[in-house]
């Protein structure tokens, strides 16, 4: 999965909802020194300094897994293509997209969509596979030290990792699960209540585990209501997924798209199925840059005069490279300024085409913001792809803002414990824990990732482009940096009890302000400041 990394560890107690604190609601956007808590001032910037001008709309691309274009929250900020005239089967604008009218779907095909692929990893060892190098055996490599080498052995590693880890998060799944189907027995009831779960004489570990996570089940609405069942299936779902899908070295639904897929320059493929078949993080995504801020509904998204354009590049499973490339081609020459990619993968085979990609939208004035990831990592050490360092050329894109992910708590706990992180790698951080924003069918949830964080960073983007187009693409990006306020207190390295200042995490050491962004923005357009 592109969203978050981590599967959900219910092996473990205490269970780990029992001490879940709530984010206060809107925190993303409120202010320090007003709300206490580390938002990005946007209630303030919108309170004080006059924004949301209607009359320039700024065209924002989402790549990601597709966006529920319905939604009360987002309908009437989503990109129209005025010149295509919709379900005509004519490609009136003569893109060679037909009826691209909200954007494109390229993993989407004649007759269906891609809705599971694997991870990138699991491509590698398949193609070997089919050169007749299986899983067990090591090809012949010209250059043992070479890239190709260097990359399979990666590969390799990462996807015995993988496969090691979510086999043993299988077991002990299927163990806590067995371990409450029988207390449930135990009680003589099929939903039993905190009462009946309270009774039952536990012994080993697991099922004291087991136990505790069945009494917040009966406390937070029974065996048939209980969100925490809700969260049990899904996680369920995603280890299978996982073993039957992801790290599956024979499965390939690439198919379905009907493209020569070694054809890296090919890109008229797909379909205008902008919503795809599982588009919870897609509409999340765009429900935190441009939902509505004038009904009554949802949530405030950030630039709520932004029009969003779909486009579907994220599986349930990694994203292709070519399929990137082209998404970031195609948000360029339909008129994007701002995209948004929360998605990453720890290899990435046909970078060198990605990077022309970005190159090109460098040329267009696009500013793209990506999502740092979501595996407590420093990427001075692991790998997170796409990023700006071009592969070909020693060089950096200049058009790029790496995006960490920071919480509502105060204080150490202040940056996300999945955060990835790097001291040149990351730029800023931003809220990125318990966000709140759209999923389909006029419904909300609360999500957590870099995924948040990045679209927060587009939306104060758009907000900045909307309101002073004039600015350009790195214009843009020096005044989110420039602006965005130090942290200084002592924060937890993710994944680590360790402690450290968020300079050596970032670097800006800082987390974005829309308020200051703004008042920095009115500036540089007025000429009082030269960037």
């Amino acid at each position: 999965m592109k969203f978050i990394r981590i599967f959900f560890l219910l092996s473990i107690a205490p269970f780990i909802l029992l001490a879940q604190k709530t984010a206060p609601a809107n925190w993303f956007n409120l202010d320090f020194k007003t709300d206490k808590i580390m938002g990005i001032s946007t209630e303030k910037a919108y309170a004080e300094l006059g924004i949301a001008n209607k009359g320039n709309k700024i065209i924002v691309a989402v790549i990601d897994g597709g966006t529920d274009i319905s939604h009360e929250d987002l309908k009437n900020n989503i990109w129209q293509n005025s010149q295509e005239i919709p379900n005509n089967l004519v490609d009136e604008d003569g893109n060679g997209y037909i009826d691209d009218v909200n954007g494109w779907n390229f993993i989407g095909g004649k007759e269906q969509n891609v809705q599971e692929d694997t991870y990138e990893i699991t491509r590698i060892l398949h193609s070997y596979e089919e050169k007749g190098f299986p899983l067990e055996a090591t090809p012949p490599f010209l250059d043992p030290y070479g890239k190709e080498a260097k990359q399979y052995q990666s590969a390799k590693e990462l996807y015995m990792k993988n496969l090691t880890s979510i086999k043993s998060q299988k077991a002990s799944f299927d163990t806590l699960m067995s371990n409450i189907e029988r207390l449930v027995k135990r009680t003589g009831t099929v939903n039993p209540g905190p009462e009946k779960v309270k009774e039952l004489d536990v012994h080993t570990k697991m099922e004291k585990s087991a136990k505790m996570i069945l009494l917040y089940i009966a406390k937070t609405g029974g065996i048939f209501s209980s969100p925490i069942m809700g969260q049990l299936r899904a996680s369920e779902t995603q280890i299978n997924n996982t073993l039957n899908y992801q790290l599956n070295l024979n499965f390939d639904p690439r198919f379905i798209v009907g493209d020569n897929y070694a054809d890296l320059k090919e890109s008229r493929y797909g379909n205008n199925q902008v919503m795809g078949p599982k588009a919870e993080h897609g509409t999340h995504v765009a429900g935190i840059i441009a939902a509505s801020r004038e009904n009554e509904a949802g949530i405030k998204g950030i630039c709520s005069e932004a029009l969003i354009m779909v486009i579907r590049v994220v599986p349930d499973g990694d994203e292709r490279d070519k399929d990137v490339a082209n998404a970031i081609r195609y948000a360029v020459d339909n008129g994007a300024k701002v995209i948004n990619m929360s998605f990453g993968k720890p290899v990435s085979p046909n970078k060198a085409e990605v990077d022309l990609a970005v190159k090109y939208a460098l040329s267009k004035d696009v500013l793209i913001i990506h999502a740092a990831g979501n595996d407590a990592k420093n990427l001075e050490i692991d790998s997170n792809y796409p990023n700006p360092r071009f592969e070909v050329v020693d060089y950096t894109a200049q058009n790029w803002i790496e995006v960490g992910a920071s919480s509502w708590e105060k204080g150490k706990r202040m940056v996300a414990p999945f955060s990835n992180y790097g001291r040149m790698k990351v730029d800023v951080f931003a809220p990125g824990v318990d966000i709140n924003s759209c999923i389909p069918d006029n419904k909300y949830s609360s999500f957590s990732g870099t995924s948040m964080a990045a679209p927060v960073v587009t939306g104060l983007a758009a907000l900045i482009r909307q309101n002073f187009p004039q600015l350009t693409a790195l214009q843009t990006k020096q005044i989110i940096m420039l602006s965005a306020v130090k942290y200084e207190k002592k924060v937890f390295i993710p994944g680590s009890k360790k402690k450290t200042r968020l300079s050596e995490l970032c670097r800006t050491g800082a987390i974005v302000n829309a308020y200051q962004a703004m008042l920095m923005a009115k500036r540089v357009a007025k000429g009082e400041i030269r960037l």
